[in-house]
C-alpha cells in the first residue's frame, strides 16, 4: 500500500528547476573529471566521470519522466501516465548495473598491469567532483521521498559521491605510498556499491511494472477484513496491485446470502477499503450461491 507522507511538497516547477540546475553541474563536472582522468591516467577518475556522465542522463530521463506523468489521463492511458516515472526508474537502474559491470571489466584488465597514475590530479578533481555531487544529491534529496524515479536518479548522485571518497583515497595512497593497485582496487569497490544499491532499489520497480501486488496491506488480511461483514459469504478473483508508486487498485467478487442489497454492500466493501487500507480504486462483484461466478476459473 502506498506509504503516507507528511512533509510538505515541491512545486512541480520548482522541483524541475532543481533537476535541472542537478544536469547542469553534473555535465560540467563530467567534462573535468574525464579531462583530469586522461591527464593523470587515473582509471578510477574516469570510472567516476563515466558514472558522472550517467548521473546527468539519469536526470534527465527523471526530468522528461516527471512532466510526461503529469499529463491527465486520456483514452489511451485511462489510468494516466504515472508510470512513465517508473519506467524511467528501469532505465535508470538498467544503466547503473550495466556501468558497473564495464567498470568491474575494465579493473580486473588494469590489476595485471596497474599503470602509473599521477595522484595529486586525481585528488584534486575527485574533491570537486565530491562537492558537485553532495550539492546534487542535496538538490533531489527531498523529491526523492516520493518518487521513485527521483529515486534512481538521487542513488545516482549517492554512489558517485561516496566513488569520489573512494577515488580521493586512492590517489591519497598513490601519492604516500605510490601503490598503483589501489586505483583498479578502489574501481571495484565503486562498481560493488553501485550494484548492491542498484540490486536492492530495482525489485519494487519491476513489481510495479509486472502489476504485482504491494507490500502491504496482505492479500490474506483484505480478503479476511472483506468477510467480515455478516452478508458476505465468500471472497474470491481478488487482486490487488499498484497502478503506480502511490496508488493501489483493487478487484473482487464477494459471494453474499440470497436476498442482501447489492448497492448497500458494494457501498460498505468501498468505505472499509478506503478507511483503513487507503484503496479508493475498487472493483467488487458481487455474487450469490445460486447465481455462481462468471468466472468459473477464479473460482476453483
Amino acid at each position: 500500500m502506498p506509504h503516507a507522507h507528511h512533509h510538505p511538497h515541491l512545486d512541480p516547477a520548482a522541483g524541475d528547476r532543481r533537476v535541472a540546475w542537478a544536469v547542469a553541474v553534473n555535465l560540467a563536472l563530467t567534462v573535468a573529471q574525464i579531462a583530469g582522468g586522461v591527464l593523470s591516467g587515473s582509471l578510477a577518475l574516469v570510472a567516476d566521470a563515466i558514472h558522472n556522465l550517467s548521473d546527468a542522463v539519469s536526470l534527465v530521463i527523471a526530468l522528461c519522466a516527471r512532466r510526461i506523468a503529469r499529463r491527465p489521463a486520456d483514452a489511451a492511458m485511462t489510468f494516466g501516465y504515472g508510470r512513465a516515472e517508473v519506467v524511467a526508474a528501469l532505465v535508470n537502474y538498467t544503466v547503473l548495473i550495466a556501468i558497473a559491470l564495464y567498470l568491474v571489466a575494465e579493473a580486473a584488465m588494469r590489476l595485471a598491469d596497474p599503470p602509473g597514475v599521477s595522484g595529486w590530479i586525481v585528488v584534486i578533481v575527485a574533491g570537486i567532483a565530491l562537492v558537485v555531487d553532495v550539492i546534487t544529491a542535496l538538490l533531489t534529496w527531498r523529491m526523492a521521498k516520493d518518487s521513485v524515479n527521483i529515486r534512481a536518479a538521487f542513488l545516482h548522485n549517492l554512489a558517485d559521491a561516496f566513488g569520489s571518497v573512494a577515488v580521493i583515497a586512492a590517489g591519497s595512497l598513490i601519492l604516500l605510498y605510490d601503490w598503483r593497485l589501489v586505483d583498479p582496487l578502489a574501481t571495484f569497490g565503486i562498481a560493488a556499491y553501485i550494484l548492491l544499491h542498484a540490486a536492492r532499489e530495482v525489485g519494487p520497480v519491476m513489481r510495479i511494472l509486472m502489476l504485482g501486488s504491494p507490500d502491504a496491506p496482505p492479500l490474506e488480511v483484505l480478503r479476511a477484513r472483506l468477510a467480515e461483514a455478516e452478508a458476505v459469504k465468500d471472497v474470491h478473483h481478488l487482486h490487488l496491485w499498484q497502478i503506480d508508486e502511490h496508488r493501489c487498485a483493487l478487484q473482487a467478487h464477494l459471494v453474499v446470502t440470497q436476498g442482501a442489497d447489492f448497492p448497500t454492500e458494494i457501498t460498505r466493501a468501498k468505505a472499509l477499503l478506503a478507511r483503513e487500507f487507503g484503496i479508493t480504486h475498487a472493483t467488487l462483484e458481487l455474487e450469490t450461491p445460486v447465481s455462481g461466478c462468471a468466472d468459473q476459473k477464479a473460482c476453483q
